[in-house]
């Protein structure tokens, strides 16, 4: 079947098939969410968990060759940056089934969070194509970072499988993170502009979510808009300057030039003394080969955006 445009087509169940995380037929609420979403999304909607041996991508790809015109990501952040990672170049266009702890992408598209809402917004909506953030290849939407960030992953990933997914437990890893810290990171950022910064930092955070920007009170949604990186270096400092800056992080006062520095390129490269540092994508993690490359692919992803009648407040 032949690929939809940017213009309006109407999209029909039979047309969509649904890729969940295999997690989510054990978890009682998510199973119960994706049956809502089903029931909405017709008896024509098609339903899959890709397998420890198979993976998500080869799932999305195998479901792209057998003709399906929308896939539908049916999970958090991270199942819906591993589906587009596999539909980039592709021009299928994915819709989002938010299922997470935090849905910062589907929440900056305006998609409501409940399940039936979601499909039905799925169903009224039209494609429409995105840039995307990369680093090494790694296709990011919300953001990517190294630091402190990756470590808080692995910290909040012990929380979780003790005491379940929840806000409070993120947020309890990241001060334990904080807690625990030791020493900053040496590293060269070479920018597209030309410039070249050498510094020490725990933290090197490059965003591509708007509403992730403005969740936390920060400067660079124009960056953004622009198909730029909001990239925020924290600045070096003791670890009571850390707890501080997460304070000021929670409660919308951080400060560009104060706190952080701001830099907006298209391009950068991040040489680490680390020959392959962790890096954080999205509320995933993994380590990478230094150095770093980021690059903006422009309109490298086909979304379904809901309808102005659909959306929710941001």
């Amino acid at each position: 079947m032949p690929s939809p445009s940017d213009s309006r087509t109407p999209i029909r169940p039979e047309e969509i098939c649904v890729i969940a995380n295999p997690k989510s037929g054990r978890n009682s609420r998510d199973k119960a969410a994706i049956d809502r979403a089903m029931a909405v999304l017709g008896p024509g909607a098609r339903l899959r968990r890709w397998s420890a041996e198979g993976g998500l991508e080869d799932e999305v790809k195998q479901a792209v060759a057998e003709g399906y015109r929308i896939i539908v990501a049916a999970g958090g952040d991270g199942t819906v940056t591993g589906v587009a990672q596999a539909l980039i170049g592709t021009g299928v266009p994915m819709g989002v089934l938010p299922l997470g702890t935090f849905n910062y992408f589907a929440r900056g598209l305006g998609l409501p969070q409940e399940p039936e809402a979601a499909a039905r917004a799925i169903l009224n909506g039209s494609p429409h194509r995105i840039s995307v953030g990369v680093v090494n290849g790694q296709v990011f939407l919300n953001n990517a970072s190294l630091g402190l960030y990756p470590t808080a992953l692995r910290e909040r990933e012990t929380a979780y499988k003790r005491w379940g997914r929840s806000r409070l437990m993120a947020h309890v890893a990241l001060l334990r993170t904080l807690y625990r810290f030791q020493r900053p990171h040496r590293l060269t950022i070479e920018t597209d502009d030309g410039a070249t910064l050498t510094l020490r930092t725990p933290l090197v955070f490059a965003a591509r979510s708007a509403y992730q920007v403005d969740y936390f009170g920060l400067d660079g949604r124009e960056a953004i808009s622009a198909d730029q990186f909001a990239v925020y270096i924290a600045r070096d400092g003791s670890r009571w300057h850390l707890f501080r800056m997460a304070l000021r992080l929670a409660t919308g006062s951080m400060k560009a030039g104060r706190d952080i520095d701001l830099i907006t390129p298209r391009q950068m490269r991040i040489a680490t003394r680390a020959s392959q540092p962790y890096v954080a994508y999205d509320g995933e993690k993994r380590r990478m080969p230094a150095p770093l490359d980021f690059k903006i692919l422009d309109d490298a992803l086909a979304i379904i955006r809901p309808d102005p009648a659909d959306r929710i407040a941001a």
